[in-house]
């Protein structure tokens, strides 16, 4: 009986477990207990909505020895004001003010607000860079609309197009170590569309310092086209870029700007003076030739019949001699070490014998002569 009595004692606990302390379930949940344990933070579902938007403007900074992505404060006012259905993720936090969101958010550990490393104007600047590059920790975690920084702490979550494309790279390195043995069609697409993106990237940068360097030098302007196409943290749309932002930084005086143009004139005199002539380009046009033929015409079928016609013939040291011996014919086989060495003696001594008669000849015609 007190078995049965501890089994349905038991029981209870395990049907009173989804209860409140007070022994009723809680009017307002519909759904399972476990089910409102997994549902996720609402504060966390609009964090990553608002991060994976377009629409406010983030950069890429080093935060003690790490990369963050950060906004600044006034943008997340103007991108809540453009924006406000992105609110009603916050269901019943909705009509709560901006302050009070990233208030929520810094005591959630979803951010974490930053300051600027350097709080110094730099020499030839006026003002203060908009995005630093090198942030740190704010000691007071709080809002603020005016020059504060906001940097994201959670881990983003990676689209499924980045996530085929890492497993991509090891198909591609697979690939690229296999090009010797591509068919010659498929070498030449592969080499002069190469050549073609190596001769484009070139040719921009060049445009890009040309432009700017003679800007400078006759406007006394800083102007980069493309200014992001070497960033290492951009868009796309940032990527391609045209034109640069507002020159923020001093004019150049007139002084430097007339050493970087006698520098140039310099630079150019020099290079034209030592530049090769045609026949150093001819000759080096033709070694590259080579050195691209021979990766062109490289296929395994012609190494491999190269390396049978490079192997020398195998004699077999445990036969007899006389096998060896009678096997070979005066034509076709090569005498052996020591007869070759035996002819080469012989030889010596009849050229000497000759030499000494040849001597004793001419001493004879010689006493005739006297």
């Amino acid at each position: 009986m007190k078995k049965s009595g501890g089994a349905a004692d038991k029981k209870r606990v395990r049907r009173s477990s989804g209860a409140v302390p007070n022994g009723t379930r809680d009017p307002n949940s519909d759904t399972p207990p476990r089910r409102q344990a997994a549902k996720k933070d609402v504060f966390q579902l609009f964090a990553e909505k608002v991060r994976d938007h377009k629409g406010l403007v983030s950069r890429w900074a080093i935060l003690q020895e790490t990369r963050v992505e950060y906004f600044r404060g006034k943008d997340f006012v103007g991108f809540l004001k453009n924006h406000p259905e992105i609110k009603d993720i916050l269901e019943s936090n909705k009509n709560l003010e901006v302050e009070e969101i990233v208030d929520t958010l810094l005591s959630k550990n979803l951010l974490v607000r930053c300051d600027r490393v350097v709080k110094t104007v730099r020499p030839g600047k006026k003002k203060l860079s908009t995005w630093p590059a090198h942030l740190e920790i704010f000691p007071d975690q709080v809002f603020s609309e005016n020059d504060s920084f906001f940097a994201w702490t959670f881990v983003k979550q990676r689209p499924l197009w980045q996530t085929l494309l890492s497993l991509s790279w090891p198909v591609l390195t697979l690939a690229i170590c296999l090009f010797p043995v591509y068919p010659h069609g498929c070498k030449l697409l592969i080499l002069y569309s190469c050549a073609g993106l190596l001769l484009l990237i070139f040719s921009l940068l060049s445009l890009r310092a040309t432009v700017f360097g003679a800007l400078y030098i006759i406007l006394g302007k800083r102007v980069w086209l493309f200014p992001n196409i070497l960033a290492e943290e951009a868009t796309l749309g940032e990527l391609f870029r045209l034109w640069p932002n507002k020159d923020e930084e001093e004019r150049p005086k007139w002084t430097t700007r007339l050493f970087y143009a006698l520098l140039a004139v310099l630079v150019i005199l020099l290079l034209r003076h030592h530049a090769p002539d045609e026949a150093a380009r001819a000759r080096y046009q033709k070694r590259m030739s080579n050195i691209i033929d021979d990766v062109l015409e490289w296929s395994p079928s012609l190494a491999l019949s190269g390396m049978m016609e490079k192997q020398p013939t195998v004699v077999n040291a445990t036969e007899p001699n006389d096998f060896t011996d009678s096997g070979q014919t005066d034509s076709g086989k090569v005498p052996p070490a020591g007869d070759e060495g035996g002819e080469t003696i012989l030889e010596q001594h009849e050229d000497e014998e000759i030499k000494n008669t040849e001597d004793a000849a001419d001493q004879h015609q010689h006493q005739d002569h006297i």
